[in-house]
């Protein structure tokens, strides 16, 4: 079964029919909301919206244990995590549709394995040479192609703490350790996925320059962004439903 987990903003999945919901609880706590099971195209298909439903839960505050433990439990095999990003290097300007292929982690304070030795099971080093499943980040460039939406293949994506967005200078950093894109959730997630052996990558949609880049070298507009993210939304609905048909 393939999942996608909603970023900002995204609490329901365009053209899920036959829904029903799912209350999964797990020995990590609550995931962020009931799952929503349904099909599209004759698939059946897994949401979760990573904020909760409404959207409520800031990035650091997400169960992510509790999340990809859920969706393994009721049978996903293939995530596709949604995650709104700011552009930090040329490639990556608003309205882009990226698919990284790394990423660095900035968090901090977050729970980030399942094996942390304070359980029966032994401590476990993943192995995340290369953080997202290559067929699955294929297949997700295909589909984008399929649709006809251009989407940038590649990149490196900076996960920073938050709630608060980035200063000019924190930004200026992660370009100089090679950065492309910054978002809020893609840590603990990519690697609790590949944890638990789940194929994951990411779907990003640019939605504003980083701090200190181009129409945000003053400060970020919050009606920028709304603009850009509800297009981008759009886009993202046509790649996702080319994917799981």
């Amino acid at each position: 079964m393939d999942a996608i987990i909603g970023g900002t903003n995204l609490t329901s999945l365009p053209n899920l029919s036959d829904v029903r919901l799912e209350v999964v609880p797990t020995p990590y706590g609550e995931p962020s909301a009931a799952i929503k099971i349904g099909r599209i195209g004759g698939n059946e298909v897994a949401f979760l919206p990573r904020h909760g439903d409404p959207h409520m839960l800031a990035p650091h505050k997400i169960n992510y244990r509790a999340n990809i433990w859920a969706l393994r439990k009721i049978g996903a095999t293939r995530v596709i995590g949604i995650a709104t990003s700011g552009g930090i290097t040329g490639d990556f300007a608003a309205g882009v549709l990226a698919v990284p292929d790394q990423i660095i982690d900035y968090t901090h304070g977050r729970e980030t394995t399942f094996t942390d030795g304070t359980g029966d099971d032994p401590v476990f080093h993943a192995e995340f040479t290369m953080p997202y499943t290559a067929s699955t980040r294929t297949a997700l460039i295909a589909a984008a192609h399929a649709a006809g939406q251009p989407v940038f293949d590649g990149g490196c994506y900076a996960c920073f703490n938050g709630p608060r967005l980035e200063t000019a200078a924190e930004i200026r950093r992660l370009r100089n350790d090679g950065c492309d894109l910054v978002g809020m959730t893609g840590m603990p997630e990519a690697s609790l996925a590949r944890e638990l052996e789940l194929e994951y990558a990411h779907l990003c949609p640019i939605v504003n320059p980083a701090a200190g880049i181009g129409d945000s070298s003053v400060e970020i507009s919050r009606d920028f962004i709304r603009r850009t993210r509800d297009e981008a939304f759009k886009r993202v609905a046509l790649v996702l439903a080319e994917f799981l048909s």
